[in-house]
């Protein structure tokens, strides 16, 4: 499974979530007994509980890093969307979710509470099984990276942050950037304009060039036709 666990969230508090298989990863002392697993449950829920108290009061976009997992988060106007993946999903499509999320979120009535705080899970029973829907949505059937929507997201990249959790939870906080990547991406997508730049220029001399092509052919035909009835010097009448 690429999504493992999404929430939404005011400030620090949990309003709505849906993890997927056996594992809590934000309540992990309500399942597993055993002390091992429960030392995992406790790293990942510190992990989601930090980036929750860490996320400044403007929006906001970012990833963070945690061992093998990647929790993508937007922040805007008081409200977290929050998803755990794995780090094979990449970035473009948890975000794309996100988004989607975020758009569900937002058509709901539960948006209009947003200038007053919330109790933890107060929306659980209304937009959880939304939260689920959609993660299960694109689990099985992920959208079309459609070139289009590639695009838009291309120009919000460098605004997107990665962040390591572990050296968060024990080295204070340090920063990991993808200036590369995104610089990276950045030149490619100016390469592409540049060609399709070219190509455009290509086919429109190759449109004028059969253009002209035909009105010289269609030129040729009626001289050939009125050279048949006035000669070939077209002195109709002599």
């Amino acid at each position: 499974m690429s999504l493992i666990h999404a929430l939404v969230a005011q400030g620090s508090s949990v309003l709505a979530e849906h993890r997927t298989g056996e594992r809590d990863f934000s309540h992990g002392y309500l399942l597993f007994p055993s002390s091992h697993e429960r030392v995992l449950m406790n790293g990942h829920s510190l992990a989601t509980q930090t980036i929750l108290s860490k996320i400044p009061p403007n929006n906001s976009k970012l990833t963070y890093v945690w061992e093998q997992y990647l929790f993508h988060y937007i922040s805007e106007d008081g409200f977290t969307y929050l998803v755990m993946a794995e780090d094979a999903a990449g970035r473009r499509m948890p975000f794309t979710f996100l988004g989607e999320l975020q758009r569900k979120f937002i058509s709901g009535p539960s948006s209009s509470s947003s200038s007053h705080s919330m109790a933890p899970y107060s929306l659980q029973a209304s937009f959880g099984p939304t939260i689920a829907q959609l993660v299960h949505q694109y689990n099985t059937t992920p959208p079309t990276d459609e070139l289009a929507r590639a695009h838009a997201e291309l120009a919000q990249v460098k605004d997107i942050m990665v962040q390591n959790v572990e050296q968060i939870l024990s080295r204070g906080e340090r920063i990991e950037l993808l200036v590369d990547k995104t610089d990276t991406m950045a030149s490619q997508a100016t390469a592409f304009r540049r060609g399709a730049r070219t190509v455009r220029r290509q086919m429109w001399w190759r449109n004028k060039r059969v253009l002209a092509l035909g009105i010289l052919v269609f030129f040729l035909i009626l001289y050939l036709i009125m050279a048949q009835f006035c000669g070939a010097t077209l002195h109709c009448g002599a």
